[in-house]
């Protein structure tokens, strides 16, 4: 299989200073330079081939969404690559950019705040048939439209419908038509079914992978419930503070996990029996600020493992197994 997304060093940051004289403090008597910048994501790497469902999970916060919206170009990264089936597509603008987008559509986590209520389902799902050229009649659009919605499980007669007038559920399924009417290569979905009710998010999740098959679609699913992300991916990323310190085939990484913060998120996910009740291992402390950054890996102020060197520095990520990566120190100490 070829690659369809490569994001190397991908990096993005937000400025919070409200101009160059914001920058600056006077303080204990002289004046000191002190920036606000949040530093969302701090140089990942990861790839999706095709048909592939890679999904990036973590606590909040962590940059998984800022990530997805960084890859699809809602936001301009600030350093870094991104390769869309083999050209950089960093730099691009005007119609180039808008080819790259037709094919990369996202699917959002609020169905009803991500579907104009002013609109009739319709002309939701119409309107980039229409801007796109995708047909070339109205009659022709409106076909598209309900055949589209048929896809997702939405009746047709529905279709003059306006957003409010149906349940979560089916928002999000009139989202995902929408997601699909530009014929799309790569899907991001940004918790998908986080909003929906737990008996729901068994169908949509399901529906999603349906139309996988169906379409020959590749996801980079965005999620925090471990439960979700295990049922429909193919590869995983742990991210935290904007790093991603674990990487690899879905069963690696959740049969073997390597990262102690992979670790202590699988031992506090529920589970039927209760087993990790007795036994379970919290995260202890605070997720430190993304304005500042610890020095050394960002996770030895959590970890139960960390030694010295943790606080200094953080190595590279290293190749444990085939295909499954760490970013911590634990592994460089037995390489050497």
């Amino acid at each position: 299989m070829s690659k369809i997304l490569e994001i190397n060093n991908l990096t993005q940051y937000f400025d919070l200073n409200k101009g160059v004289l914001d920058k600056y403090k006077f303080s204990a008597g002289k004046i000191v330079k002190k920036e606000k910048i949040v530093r969302a994501i701090n140089g990942i790497n990861f790839d999706i081939e095709e048909g592939e469902v890679f999904s990036l999970v973590g606590e909040s916060g962590c940059g998984k969404s800022t990530t997805a919206r960084t890859v699809i170009k809602l936001i301009e990264p600030k350093g870094g690559t991104i390769k869309f089936m083999g050209e950089d597509i960093t730099s691009l603008k005007g119609n180039s950019l808008n080819e790259f987008k037709k094919n990369v559509q996202m699917i959002f986590q609020d169905p009803y705040a991500s579907l104009n209520p002013r609109q009739r389902v319709v002309d939701i799902i119409k309107e980039p048939i229409v801007f796109h050229k995708i047909c070339t009649s109205e009659k022709e659009a409106i076909k598209r439209v309900y055949e589209l919605l048929e896809k997702v499980g939405v009746r047709p007669e529905q279709a003059s419908r306006y957003p409010h007038q149906f349940s979560g559920g089916q928002r999000q399924r009139i989202g995902i038509a929408r997601t699909l009417a530009l014929n799309p290569k790569l899907i991001v979905a940004d918790e998908p079914v986080s909003a929906l009710d737990v008996s729901i998010q068994a169908q949509i999740l399901n529906l999603l992978m349906d139309l996988k098959d169906e379409f020959g679609l590749s996801y980079l699913f965005i999620a925090h419930d471990l439960s979700v992300v295990k049922h429909i991916s193919d590869k995983v990323g742990v991210m935290y503070l904007g790093q991603i310190m674990e990487k690899g085939l879905k069963e690696d990484v959740f049969n073997n996990p390597l990262h102690p913060y992979t670790q202590l998120l699988l031992d506090s996910a529920p589970n039927l029996h209760g087993e990790n009740i007795k036994n379970c291992n919290a995260i202890e402390g605070e997720i430190p600020s993304p304005l500042n950054l610890p020095k050394g890996c960002f996770f030895h102020e959590r970890c139960p493992k960390a030694f010295e060197e943790c606080k200094n520095s953080i190595t590279e990520e290293i190749e444990v197994t085939k295909g499954h990566f760490v970013k911590c120190n634990l592994y460089k100490r037995r390489e050497s």
